[in-house]
């Protein structure tokens, strides 16, 4: 048995100390990553600026939170930075970043921000698919794992192979495009319909002689 003085300590001492208010469980808070990508439709040759924002739906806090960013054309130049945490380059392909522990809702912190630039490769093919996807994970997991991706995608401008697609490619005679964009008709097309013509006549005057012969 404890005298009643200590016991009086321990009661003043819990009271000073206020409720005891036990954590939010992670299982409580949603991770919803969005990505945007300027300029959309970056051809080879050409500077994109991938920004990705991480938020969140309830309240607690997420440990061990990591964010991979991966594309399926290469990047030259590749730069990563993030708000909080740190963002190594894997390759031209992937960057991951690791933001550590994230708290939802903060009033006081805007939420992660990641910003990925780089040179789309100047010998991307024309008509190649260009797909951006960003995946966020916890440990532990955060409440609904089914919407931890963002991602976009395009192809690049041009069909690979095409003879348009070419540099210095002739276009064929029938699929000319005139400067307001109407359709030329071949040059082929004059002489034919004069040949036309003058058969034509020949023909009207020899049914003429036969009639007055």
């Amino acid at each position: 048995m404890l005298p009643s003085r200590a016991v009086r300590l321990i009661s003043v001492a819990v009271a000073l100390a206020g409720p005891v208010v036990a954590p939010v469980p992670s299982g409580d808070v949603d991770l919803v990553p969005a990505l945007t990508s300027t300029p959309f439709g970056a051809v080879g040759g050409q500077l994109v600026t991938h920004t990705i924002l991480v938020s969140g739906t309830g309240v607690g806090s997420l440990t061990g939170v990591r964010l991979t960013f991966t594309t399926t054309v290469g990047l030259d130049g590749v730069a990563a930075s993030a708000s909080q945490g740190h963002c190594s380059v894997v390759d031209a392909l992937t960057v991951v970043c690791e933001l550590g522990v994230v708290d939802f809702p903060d009033a006081d912190t805007a939420p992660p921000k990641i910003t990925i630039t780089g040179t789309v490769k100047p010998g991307a093919a024309r008509g190649a698919l260009v797909q951006n996807l960003v995946d966020v994970t916890s440990e532990p997991s955060d409440a609904d794992v089914s919407n931890n991706a963002a991602s976009n995608a395009y192809l690049i401008p041009g069909l690979s192979g095409s003879p348009t697609s070419r540099p210095g490619a002739a276009q064929s005679s029938d699929a000319a495009q005139s400067s307001d964009g109407a359709r030329r008709r071949p040059g082929y097309l004059v002489p034919v319909a004069g040949a036309v013509l003058v058969l034509g006549a020949l023909a009207g005057l020899i049914l003429l002689r036969r009639r007055h012969s």
